[in-house]
Order: C-alpha cells, then structure tokens, then sequence
C-alpha cells in the first residue's frame, strides 16, 4: 500500500512524463521556423511553392512539372542541400500566406519583388527581370508595341491591370477584351477573335512556346514595365536569402541559367531584354 507521499511523488512523475511526451509530439509536428524544410543547407526535404498552370514558367504535366521557374527552383535547392523537393501550388492571392504560415519553405512564382510585398516576406533573387510585352500572330507586322495598339482589340485577364495602362498610357482608343485566364486569350489570339494580348514578355513566350502555337505566335519584344521575379521567403530569413542569393549568382556563371531558359520557352525564339538579364540578386535585408 502507497504512502500518502509516494502517491504525490508518483503523480508527479506521471504529469511530468505526459508533458513531456505532449512536447515531443508537437516538436514532431511542428513546421520548422522559417518555413517547411527547416534551415537552409540542411539537406533532407524541402516544399517549394510553384505555379501549375503557367507553360514555359510553373506547370503541372502529369506527375511531373516543368517551367523556367521549377528548374531555377531546383538548381537553388540542390545547391542548399536539399535533397527530396516537393512542389506546392502557390496562386498568387496565396504567397503570402503559404510562406506566413510556413507551408512552404520559398516561392519561385512570377513573384514580382515590390516595396509592398517587402513588408509581409522577404526576397531573394531577382532571379529574372520580365517587362510587360505583348503577343501578337507571327505574320503581325502592324503591331510594333503598345502604341499601335488604337483600333485594335486587346485581350488580358479578369482583373489585371496590364491592358487598362495600355488603354490609359499607350493607345487611349484600343479595344479591352477580358477573359478569365490567359489560356482563353491566346486561343482567341490563336483564332483571329482579338488582336493581341498583353502581360509579363516571359509569360507570353510561355504560351508562345507551347507545341500547338510554335511559329504560328511571337512576343513582340517591347517591353514598357520592369518586373523583378523573386524568390519569396519568410520575412526575415536573411541566411536563406543570402545562399539562395549565391545559389542564382551560381546558376548564371555556369550556364545553368541560360540553358534553362532556352529549355523551357527557347521554342518561342523569346529573346530577354539584356540590359537586365540575366539579374544580379540584390542584398539581402
């Protein structure tokens, strides 16, 4: 029979025991700090956000992804250490919140770096400089950039901005058409129903690479905006900014870059605007 002072001992040590299995199990269920993967360099798994429905960039085909934003995503994750990646869909009106909530560990999404966007995550990178472009058919020798859009019917998506500063900076008497993705745009583009279509010069290319369009469309190639694509991180992750700051900086001197970009929309004879590619990554604050 237990003593009146073996019994507290005792239930003691079992409420000790239960807390610290209660740490354990949320030690294991934890994502990491500064978003899944845990430290940069550790090796092990890491998630990555991507786009899936973008040709050329972030795209989902069958089990596999393709696009000049996964391979850049993938030579940066090799060069940290990581040796097991896994692809998370980040949509745009997402990013935020994916890297806030550390569901991901960085985000290499046409995540253009703004002064905005610097208050919520960090940056590393740019990793490639977009301009706003336009996609015209190949034979369109009457479309030479956005001024000589007047008269002429101009497609981009629901809620862009893109073609309204056309109508209000370039062409005041060009005609907006909307659609609800850029895919409904280039077949429309494709099939004589509008004229043009405007966003990013590497999203086009995108498209313009696709099997079903190749030389049948073109990227004009004047670009009238500066886009810097970034790789986002948590809000303060300095020490992955600045390896993933080396990672690209790697890519580029080694040809890496270059080949992925020729890999991915190469087939759209896109041409970059080189007086900013390839990029040189800016400090890491």
């Amino acid at each position: 029979m237990m003593t009146p002072t073996q019994k507290i001992l005792g239930v003691a040590a079992a409420t000790g025991l239960a807390l610290a299995m209660g740490a354990c199990a949320r030690a294991e269920n934890a994502v990491p700090e500064g978003g899944a993967g845990g430290d940069a360099g550790s090796g092990g798994p890491v998630t990555i956000g991507i786009k899936f429905d973008q040709p050329g960039l972030g795209q989902q085909v069958g089990s596999d992804f393709k696009g000049f934003d996964v391979e850049v995503a993938r030579y940066v994750a090799k060069e940290l250490g990581y040796t097991d990646v896994t692809f998370k869909e980040a949509p745009s009106a997402q990013r935020e919140t994916l890297l806030q909530s550390g569901q991901v560990k960085m985000i290499f999404a046409t995540y253009s770096i703004t002064d905005d966007r610097k208050q919520k995550v960090s940056f590393g990178g740019p990793y490639f400089v977009a301009g706003q472009d336009l996609l015209v058919k190949a034979d369109d020798t009457a479309i030479t950039g956005p001024d000589s859009l007047n008269g002429k019917k101009l497609c981009s998506v629901t809620g862009s901005t893109s073609a309204k500063k056309v109508k209000d900076q370039f062409a005041s008497s060009v005609q907006l058409q909307e659609y609800d993705t850029y895919s409904k745009c280039v077949e429309a583009l494709n099939s004589g129903r509008i004229d043009a279509v405007t966003t990013d010069d590497v999203i086009l290319a995108g498209f313009a690479a696709q099997p079903q369009y190749q030389g049948k469309l073109k990227v004009v190639g004047q670009t009238f905006s500066t886009e810097k694509y970034g790789v986002g991180l948590a809000k303060g992750d300095t020490a992955t900014c600045e390896k993933v700051n080396a990672a690209i900086t790697k890519m580029v001197d080694d040809g890496s870059w270059q080949k992925a970009l020729d890999d991915t929309v190469g087939a759209a004879d896109f041409k970059p605007d080189t007086s900013t590619n390839p990029p040189k990554p800016e400090p890491c604050s």
